[in-house]
């Protein structure tokens, strides 16, 4: 049976970040993932983790400034320097949460840059990264996004971002799929899973449409989970939806869809 973490960036919502941690555990969690610890600082995290015996399994690369519509800056030509001194920051950080693996965000294409030199950045990077994080025993992953939620973002497939994984060269890169995002995209969820699951670190979930939880759309998710057992995908995988109404209220589809 698959097992399940909480992203504290979408569930629990409506408590703040650092109140998150106990709501999740008093569910019935036992790890959990978000986009970015960068507003606290580790220890504090790491006393949260602690205090509730929740194990951190995934953050993200400092990806710009989200708030002003920014989802990463690893393929942007004119921010490796600013993205070099994010993978130290992101290693400082998993060094003290005890997380194996960051995900790096490609970020949007800007208009007027050739996608060949946004693809050269990409995979530049992704050699640094990785090279770094290869120091520190950390996985290194790469998330497709659909570009029906997030226009222009630049990896947007399964087979783009396995391409990249075979022209970077690192034995500690890998694939984040995200259910939702492959669906959007391109369907065929569990041949493209199975076809490439040896490239796959972790997997997230969501249904679609909506981006709520399993079972409430056309996602076939007790299929996918047999099919990751049968696989013997040993992973998290990260819950990452829109609770339909409040977290607590939507989780009985864990003992439902399981």
């Amino acid at each position: 049976m698959p097992q399940f973490a909480a992203n504290l960036t979408m569930l629990f919502n409506e408590v703040p970040f650092m109140e998150r941690f106990e709501h999740a555990a008093h569910s019935g969690f036992k790890a959990v993932e978000f986009l970015f610890p960068y507003a606290y600082s580790a220890k504090d995290i790491k006393e949260k983790l602690n205090q509730h015996q929740l194990k951190l399994i995934l953050h993200n690369l400092p990806a710009g400034d989200w708030d002003a519509g920014e989802r990463g800056i690893a393929c942007l030509p004119d921010r490796v320097n600013e993205f070099r001194d994010g993978v130290a920051k992101a290693i400082e950080y998993a060094t003290t949460l005890g997380v194996p693996q960051l995900n790096c965000l490609a970020g949007k294409a800007p208009a007027g840059v050739d996608r060949q030199v946004l693809h050269k950045t990409f995979v530049s990077n992704l050699q640094f990264a990785a090279a770094e994080l290869q120091k520190a025993n950390l996985k290194l992953l790469i998330e497709p996004i659909n570009t029906f939620d997030i226009p222009g973002f630049f990896l947007s497939t399964t087979k783009q971002a396995v391409d990249i994984l075979s022209e970077v060269g690192a034995n500690n890169l890998f694939v984040q799929y995200d259910i939702y995002h492959a669906q959007r995209m391109e369907g065929e969820l569990a041949k493209t899973i199975e076809n490439n699951f040896a490239k796959i670190g972790h997997i997230q979930l969501a249904d679609n449409p909506g981006r709520n939880e399993p079972g409430t759309g056309e996602i076939n998710y007790p299929y996918l989970f047999r099919l990751l057992d049968k696989l013997g995908y040993q992973g998290w995988i990260g819950c990452e939806y829109k609770p339909a109404t409040t977290t607590e209220a939507g989780l009985s589809w864990v003992a439902t869809l399981n």
